[in-house]
């Protein structure tokens, strides 16, 4: 049995779900976000750090899920992307939990069947509670 803490990261918002897997069986156990204010970067790296290790202390994952790199059209957007993906990433290696990539098409083409899914149909999907 597998408890998975996926991460979608985020500098501002940090949108978590979490599923326990037994065999072919899936259970969502809960899903929300961290969300910083206007603060400056190192602070928002803080509150996630400290975000993704409350949420790990509370649903005990064995397994780690986060998004994959990908090309941002702003410079700046990708800097701070991989900034907070970085923070949430070391949250979890500092709790002993193995790190696992994946691209965001593929889990959008998982859950929806739909690879260019947006953000609010993915939603419906991964959430039987939205």
């Amino acid at each position: 049995m597998a408890i998975i803490l996926g991460i979608d990261p985020g500098s501002r918002v940090t949108g978590y779900g979490v599923i326990r897997q037994n065999g072919r069986q899936l259970e969502y156990l809960g899903s929300g976000a961290i969300r910083t204010t206007a603060e400056d970067l190192p602070t928002r790296l803080k509150r996630i750090y400290a975000g993704v290790s409350e949420i790990i202390t509370q649903f005990q994952p064995n397994m780690f899920a986060i998004e994959q790199v990908f090309m941002a059209k702003n410079p700046d957007s990708a800097l701070k992307l991989g900034q907070a993906r970085g923070t949430a990433i070391v949250a979890a290696v500092n709790h002993d939990l193995p790190v696992f990539e994946y691209a965001a098409r593929l889990v959008k083409q998982t859950v929806t069947g739909i690879g260019s899914a947006d953000k609010s149909t993915s939603a419906r999907y991964g959430n039987p509670y939205a």
